[in-house]
């Protein structure tokens, strides 16, 4: 295993933001000198039917984790995905069923693979703690964090001034999601930049619970093939990893040129060079 500022030079090249960097590099060399690996956490939650390249940028910084000899805790948020992710949207998001998200979960469980090693992988559903939270435990979580806080939020914060309804079960989702930190005691959490708040709120909650906060570690969002919008299933603008070829080749040629470069560097192993 390369020595902990190689690690960090190898891992952070093209990291949207690492909070701490300097607690990464401790963690790091911790984790050499007692042979301990980093347990390093991405949560997704199936609400859609394919793993795209979008969510493959994350998932590929998860497998260079997995490389340098960490531990990839994955997260199918199946009980997150009923509460539905605020995070960069306008309006509520309407819930799903339960059986649609299983369905959905199964789905990606098998494209997972694609990207991420069956090795050093940990895979977990956060029903398995979410579910068994009483009210008790929900009022106690409900607790450690202000409604002032939650207003910090960009996409709050312009809902709540634009007077768009924000329901209190949107309040509820870092929450949710930093509980995911503290049940499988992530060293690191991975994340788009639209999940930085989400993550941060990770570090508070774990910290109440008496766990060394996990760094914060986000990649930068890609845009879909329309070139303005981040790639969506919804908006229809993506690539699927499981895509035939031929169907990979025709959207791609689509991608607008400036973007070009974004995407080899993001999607692929060229050289930054």
């Amino acid at each position: 295993m390369p020595d902990p500022g190689t690690q960090l030079q190898f891992l952070t090249r093209n990291a949207a933001e690492v909070i701490p960097e300097e607690e990464l590099l401790t963690k790091l060399a911790r984790s050499a000198s007692e042979g301990r690996p980093l347990r390093v956490k991405l949560g997704l939650d199936p609400t859609a039917a394919d793993v795209t390249l979008g969510w493959a940028v994350v998932l590929r910084k998860l497998r260079e984790f997995q490389d340098l000899g960490h531990t990839a805790v994955l997260i199918v948020g199946d009980f997150t995905a009923r509460v539905g992710d605020p995070s960069a949207k306008a309006e509520t998001r309407p819930r799903l069923p339960k059986e649609i998200v299983q369905q959905y979960a199964d789905r990606l469980l098998g494209q997972f693979s694609n990207v991420v090693s069956d090795h050093n992988l940990e895979v977990r559903y956060n029903s398995e703690w979410l579910e068994k939270m009483d009210m008790e435990a929900v009022l106690r979580l409900t607790a450690s964090y202000t409604v002032a806080r939650m207003l910090e939020r960009d996409d709050f914060a312009k809902r709540y001034a634009e007077g768009r309804p924000i329901s209190v079960m949107e309040f509820l989702y870092p929450l949710l999601q930093a509980m995911d930190s503290v049940a499988v005691e992530a060293d690191v959490e991975l994340g788009g930049t639209d999940q930085k708040f989400n993550l941060l709120v990770g570090r508070e909650i774990q910290r109440d619970h008496g766990q060394e906060p996990q760094v914060v570690f986000t990649m930068p969002l890609l845009e879909g093939l329309d070139g303005v919008q981040k790639m969506s299933q919804s908006l229809g603008n993506y690539v699927g990893v499981t895509d035939p070829h031929e169907e990979m080749f025709f959207k791609l040629i689509l991608v607008p040129y400036d973007l070009i470069g974004k995407y080899l560097k993001l999607c692929t192993t060229v050289p930054v060079e």
